[in-house]
């Protein structure tokens, strides 16, 4: 018995090694042929990035070999595809430029419609929808048992998710799903024991009365990457990751002690590991962070650090509202007035900081109304701004948040004029 136990596992071993194989390439720009550095080759859940000169060398097992960059189309080809061990294989530039619409806006037909007819007028590519939103609901039915129970699945407004990304794929556009990650409030109210805990004992409230969850809790980990892969699985392009941090409160009370090292490790843990879940999918992943984490040395006192979250996904996505900069920046301390030098320094400070390709980036851009300075609307002017200020810095697109889904009718996207720093 024991001799045929033996014999058993040495097959299974030589059965392993027929199927998994090594393959080597090397990745380039399909305009220039410039080597493409960073690029993330994947087989199966298997994943390697290129190196300097492009080059990739993968061992798995998988139907396809799976390709991405920032600043590029995905690609999949055939293992057989490869030739020799020199094969090149050509990703085509792409560039995301995009508006946002929450859970109501894509399920109402007017706003829908409004901003896909913006989409089109300003020769944009790309909508962000929200998968799970600001107060923890999930506009669809998910088999997930855990956001059943809780009550995440009380609202259901898009009753096909599948059919609806067919749609809007079908218009020629780049789906990216948000999903707001430690800011739940049906699962903080639901599991009180994975709570961010308020000062005086308790639930925390933030300032809209919505509780938090504790970012060093695993099962809060697993729950919200189980609800990046329903949206991979379901079609989206990208996964985008907002609200990864600790609430801006300094007296809550979490599972561990919160200092500087626990917090930067807790919210980089959890991207690495989303980002690891989600290497069969071949989906973009993406981090929303505060525009102060460019500049600041610390962690801006809610775990976000540009350095480690730069090497933790794909993109890193700025939130560069002018009137989010309270404070300003150097020389310009009036950020709605500079709203070009806001989106161009704060760009080039992070690049600084990082050492990492611009494409790396894709910011958030302003299109609501200025709610700290008296500044007013930020229409066409305004938002062409910005967005000459992400394309001077070589950003791999933007995006434009506005929370009522309400854009500007004029043109504001496809204008190819600069405007140089002021002194």
């Amino acid at each position: 018995m024991k001799r045929l136990m033996e014999v058993v596992i040495l097959i299974g071993v030589t059965c392993l090694s027929v199927v998994a194989q090594a393959y080597e390439g090397r990745v380039i720009d399909a305009h220039n042929q410039i080597p493409i550095a960073g690029a993330v080759v994947t087989l199966g859940d298997q994943a390697v990035r290129t190196d300097s000169e492009g080059v990739f060398r993968l061992e798995g097992s998988g139907e396809n070999l799976r390709l991405r960059a920032p600043g590029y189309k995905t690609r999949e080809l055939a293992p057989s595809e490869l030739g020799n061990p020199h094969s090149e294989i050509s990703l085509e530039p792409f560039k995301v430029t995009g508006l946002y619409l929450t859970v109501y806006g894509i399920a109402s037909k007017k706003l829908r419609e409004a901003a896909l007819t913006a989409l089109e007028r300003n020769r944009m590519n790309a909508l962000v929808i929200d998968v799970k939103g600001d107060r923890g609901f999930i506009p669809f039915k998910i088999d997930l048992p855990l956001a059943e129970a809780i009550g995440a699945q009380k609202i259901i407004l898009i009753k096909d998710i599948k059919a609806t990304v067919a749609d809007l794929k079908e218009r020629g556009l780049y789906l990216i799903a948000r999903i707001v990650v430690f800011k739940d409030d049906p699962l903080a109210a639901a599991k009180p024991e994975w709570a961010v805990k308020a000062k005086g004992g308790g639930v925390f409230r933030d300032r809209e009365k919505l509780r938090w969850v504790d970012p060093f809790r695993q099962e809060v980990w697993d729950y919200n990457i189980a609800i990046a892969k329903i949206a991979a699985e379901v079609g989206f392009d990208e996964i985008q990751f907002d609200y990864i941090r600790f609430p801006d409160n300094r007296g809550t009370g979490y599972s561990q002690p919160a200092n500087e090292n626990s917090r930067t490790e807790a919210i980089t843990g959890f991207l690495q590991a989303a980002y690891k879940a989600l290497v069969p999918y071949n989906v973009m992943v993406a981090a929303d962070i505060f525009g102060y984490v460019l500049w600041n040395a610390n962690d801006t006192d809610i775990g976000q650090k540009i350095v480690p979250l730069v090497n933790a996904v794909d993109l890193v996505s700025p939130m560069l509202y002018p009137s989010g900069y309270q404070y300003g920046i150097p020389n310009y301390r009036n950020p709605v007035k500079n709203p070009y030098e806001i989106v161009y320094l704060s760009l080039k400070r992070a690049q600084e900081r990082t050492g990492a390709s611009p494409r790396q980036f894709r910011p958030w851009l302003q299109a609501f109304r200025d709610y700290a300075f008296g500044g007013g609307d930020f229409k066409e002017e305004r938002m062409r701004l910005q967005i000459n200020a992400a394309e001077k810095f070589g950003a791999s697109g933007y995006m434009f948040w506005n929370p009522r889904n309400i854009y500007p009718t004029g043109e504001f996207g496809n204008r190819t004029d600069r405007v140089e720093l002021q002194d």
